[in-house]
């Protein structure tokens, strides 16, 4: 039974040049992107508008850069390139659709060279190591650097810089010498990119002392989180998706001001219930949704879904309030069974809600394989709304 939980049933596998340019004009899409246009729209009556990912993004580093002269920013194409190749992955594409045009696109620092300058834009070498302890040293003498990783599996090459110097400074010099440094990229599952660019990191991060994990679902998590990381004085990890970055969501009217910074280690309810409660984080937020969505239709079901947002410090005050009022947990993440995030959840709700459960807690992940790069394959190895739903209807006994 133990097994089972860890390694998925076969019969999963059988079914199923620079200008002169303003910020805002450089933020508007070039003529020859007509599909860019679509990334904002005029804010409502309440001033609630729709913002891109990518956008909320560029704008918590403009802001920030804008607000205090010791951030820059530095990593591969972030700066000449725009950050990165011209062709958008709009939301409404097919997973095929997006396949065909995922070649780094994500255009997270589009203007900000035009604006800041190369002495604060920095494009580097593929050279990872190489950037990230340089840009740790920079850090350690006092400025606030923001590492851009074109993909966190290719920050592994500078995993040592970051665990073994960025993490483990402040505490081996008794507290003297902080490390204020943001690393920020895309993690977790894409499309069509195969086992060595789809790795979900959340948890080999989240597993180290001295470092500080965020998730951003929405355009409102981007901007608060990324905005709060350059300002702490710690290093954190940003852990973007990048399928989520041409997705437009709602931003407040708070959320648009350039003082608005979300907090670490508070979860967000993102949709309330009665009968179970989901926690997820990243872009499994949005499929646990919609499998809410289809909970209540098909079974009256009323699921409460958390939006960690942090995943170092993780909110475990706010999974044992819902447990208490659930009696039901499911946690869905996008990364391998062991030892993830899921399972981390699993542990805290024994430990602090055991008495509140009417039924074990249940965990939906990725598959314990290397992500296949056929179609069908990966579309098996990653979670699905239909299985988070399967899953949910299964522990419910409905």
């Amino acid at each position: 039974m133990a097994a089972s939980r860890i390694v998925r049933p076969a019969s999963r596998f059988l079914s199923c040049s620079r200008s002169t340019t303003s910020f805002l004009d450089a933020l508007r899409p070039a003529s020859s992107l007509p599909a860019l246009q679509k990334r904002r729209t005029y804010a409502t009556s309440s001033g609630v508008k729709e913002v891109q990912v990518r956008d909320a993004l560029n704008e918590a580093l403009a802001e920030e850069l804008e607000s205090n002269s010791k951030v820059f920013v530095l990593g591969e194409e972030v700066a000449q390139y725009n950050g990165a190749s011209v062709t958008p992955i709009e939301p409404e594409l097919s997973m095929k659709e997006r396949r065909d045009v995922m070649s780094t696109t994500y255009k997270v620092t589009k203007g900000l060279l035009d604006r800041f300058g190369d002495k604060r834009i920095i494009d580097s070498p593929i050279t990872e190591s190489g950037f990230a302890g340089l840009t740790i040293g920079a850090a350690l003498a006092g400025l606030h650097p923001v590492v851009e990783f074109m993909t966190f599996n290719f920050a592994m090459q500078a995993i040592d810089q970051i665990i073994n110097s960025a993490a483990k400074t402040h505490y081996m010099s008794g507290g003297i010498q902080p490390c204020n440094i943001t690393f920020r990229g895309p993690n977790g599952f894409a499309a069509g990119v195969a086992a060595q660019h789809s790795q979900d990191y959340s948890s080999w991060y989240g597993s180290i002392p001295g470092l500080k994990v965020v998730a951003p679902w929405s355009s409102e998590d981007a901007k608060g989180l990324l905005k709060a990381a350059i300002r702490d004085p710690n290093p954190v990890v940003v852990l973007e998706n990048e399928l989520l970055y041409g997705t437009a969501f709602p931003m407040s009217e708070a959320a648009q001001k350039d003082d608005f910074v979300l907090p670490f280690g508070k979860a967000k309810i993102e949709r309330p219930g009665k009968d179970l409660t989901i926690v997820t984080l990243s872009r499994c937020v949005g499929q646990s949704l919609n499998a809410a969505e289809k909970l209540k239709q098909d079974y009256g079901v009323d699921a409460e879904v958390i939006n960690l947002r942090s995943v170092k410090p993780l909110d475990v005050e706010a999974i044992v309030k819902s447990v208490k009022k659930t009696g039901h947990l499911m946690a869905v993440e996008s990364g391998f069974p062991s030892f993830g995030v899921g399972a981390e959840i699993l542990a805290l709700t024994m430990e602090y809600a055991f008495d509140y459960l009417d039924a074990p807690a249940v965990r939906v992940t990725g598959a314990e394989v290397p992500t296949p790069y056929a179609q069908g394959l990966e579309d098996m190895s990653f979670p699905q709304e239909k299985m988070i739903a399967e899953y949910a209807a299964k522990l419910l006994k409905v």
